[in-house]
């Protein structure tokens, strides 16, 4: 059953075409990774999608509604959950009043009380990695760090579709590997969909089943990741850009 459609989105920044006429779908449950090189649009869709940005043409729907016109907080009110490539922590909360945020203003934040929430960011911090520095200020975390508690307050919304914007760069194999299983459990035990923008290659293949090429604005390339990773034209698109192993 599909989950998200976009239909026919085309961005303009002035002069600028960020996004051309791009189409999709993502069924429920399905793992996705949109791929492309820096300046490709890939945080621009994302952008689109949560409602950061609103396209210029085009549509969006969300289980079978259209919600172009939603503003942010109410694509995250539906299920639609982020992180950002840049982290944006509150820097006078702390790592644990963060991420109960993040579960608040989610899909199951109506309703939720604060004691509520705050048990569903302990519970995900625990899996991150952050419990120990529950207490301290998001401000003060390390870059690495800020990048875990992205993923958190984002993973705390318990979205149905959840948009990861580069969380893995930046970091050593192990804890790409480590995250990456992290990841994949989450979204298998609450059925949840994931659109994943990244570079590093090692989270592509252990996370996502299928992969969307983004090169200048426009879809080139679709299918399954091992398709993908090994055709020529992918090739062509990150010569003399390097795509990270």
């Amino acid at each position: 059953m599909t989950l998200l459609e976009v239909k026919s989105i085309t961005k303009r920044f002035g002069g600028i075409v960020a996004l051309r006429n791009v189409s999709f779908k993502i069924d429920k449950g399905e793992l996705v990774a949109i791929i492309g090189p820096n300046g490709s649009g890939k945080t621009t869709l994302f952008n689109v999608i949560s409602g950061v940005y609103k396209p210029d043409t085009g549509s969006i729907f969300f289980e079978g509604r259209d919600i172009t016109d939603y503003p942010s907080y109410k694509r995250a009110r539906i299920g639609i959950g982020r992180s950002f490539q840049i982290p944006r922590p509150f820097p006078g909360l702390s790592v644990r009043e963060s991420v109960a945020v993040g579960a608040l203003f989610g899909a199951a934040g109506k309703g939720l009380s604060v004691e509520e929430a705050l048990r569903i960011a302990d519970e995900v911090l625990r899996d991150v990695g952050l419990y120990d520095k529950r207490f301290e200020l998001a401000g003060k975390l390390t870059g690495p760090e800020k990048k875990l508690l992205e993923l958190a307050r984002a993973l705390a919304m318990k979205p149905k579709l959840l948009l990861l914007d580069e969380v893995m760069a930046g970091m050593p194999p192990a804890e790409i590997d480590r995250l990456s299983k992290i990841i994949r459990d989450v979204a298998g035990n609450n059925v949840a969909t994931l659109s994943l923008v990244e570079h590093v290659m090692r989270a592509v293949t252990k996370i996502a089943e299928r992969a969307i090429v983004l090169h200048r604005g426009e879809i080139v390339l679709e299918g399954s990741v091992e398709e993908v990773l090994m055709s020529e034209k992918l090739r062509e698109i990150y010569l003399g850009v390097g795509v990270v192993a």
